[in-house]
């Protein structure tokens, strides 16, 4: 297992398709410049659109989409493994899906993602999502082969549902993804220590691609692009919420190594769950 590197491409994505297609692939194009060999962009890489009749207006099924085209091309320009973190993609007459796309480097499509679980909160200074409103769930869960080890595909929220992380990690994964369109308030609050914990409870590496900055369509993301070793240090941060990209080497030989310490997956055991009653005169 020979040791590479992997970038984490951070975006201020607008409302047009084709300037945020190009916007991401000058980026995308410097990463590679500098050596790096999977490149990751951030969860709607080529669209932020709030009002659902313009994203419907605008987004595309798969085989017309003008970023699926573009950055399969880019792929193979560049020779490089391209995580676009996700695309909004038509998948009916009144749905999207929120898809993650590993492109090959001779511009193949090796993987796709449907992001599974929506974001529908309600935080406490008034924004309020409803993903589920215009998005459709996943139902499956991704692990790839890369010529240096395994890659599990997530998207963003799913970072608060450990189970598809460790689900990868029992199937193999040494690294995970978890490429972002955090709010910033609640990236100040739990960004960093829930990328951390994923990697740190599954002795993996980490990459997370995220939006950073003040949106055309009002939103504001966190940034802060993370690369995550599996012990928990980060070794990789573009540490703001400009567009720009992070860089670290990957070590497969550090998971198997993490995974010694604290056999934490090797240890794992089923269990039941019992519900106890307590009387009430007990309670009084």
């Amino acid at each position: 297992m020979t040791s590479f590197v992997a970038a984490a491409v951070q975006l201020r994505t607008g409302r047009d398709i084709a300037a945020n297609v190009e916007a991401a692939s000058d980026i995308i194009r410097e990463a590679a410049k500098n050596g790096a060999d999977y490149i990751q962009t951030p969860e709607m890489t080529h669209l932020l659109e709030a009002s659902k009749p313009s994203l419907m207006e605008k987004v595309r099924p798969e085989e017309e989409d003008l970023g699926v085209r573009s950055f399969s091309a880019l792929a193979r320009d560049l020779g490089v493994f391209l995580h676009i973190g996700s695309l909004a993609i038509k998948a009916g007459e009144t749905a999207l899906a929120n898809r993650a796309f590993l492109f090959a480097p001779d511009g193949a499509i090796l993987a796709r993602y449907d992001k599974i679980h929506m974001f529908d909160v309600d935080l406490p200074n008034g924004e309020s999502w409803r993903e589920s409103a215009t998005y459709r769930p996943g139902r499956q869960s991704a692990v790839v082969d890369l010529p240096w080890l395994k890659l599990g595909m997530a998207v963003c929220y799913d970072v608060r549902f450990p189970a598809i992380f460790r689900t990868q990690a029992r199937a193999g994964a040494q690294m995970l993804s978890a490429p972002a369109a955090f709010t910033r308030q609640t990236g100040i609050a739990h960004w960093h220590v829930l990328q951390r914990a994923r990697a740190i409870e599954n002795g993996a590496f980490l990459v997370s691609a995220a939006q950073g900055g003040k949106h055309e369509d009002g939103r504001e993301t966190y940034g802060h692009s993370l690369i995550v070793a599996p012990w928990g240090e980060i070794i990789g941060e573009r540490d703001n919420d400009e567009p720009g990209f992070v860089m670290a080497e990957i070590d497969p030989a550090k998971v198997e190594e993490a995974r010694k310490r604290i056999p934490a997956i090797a240890n794992e055991q089923a269990f039941e769950l019992a519900e106890v009653t307590v009387p009430t005169e007990a309670l009084t």
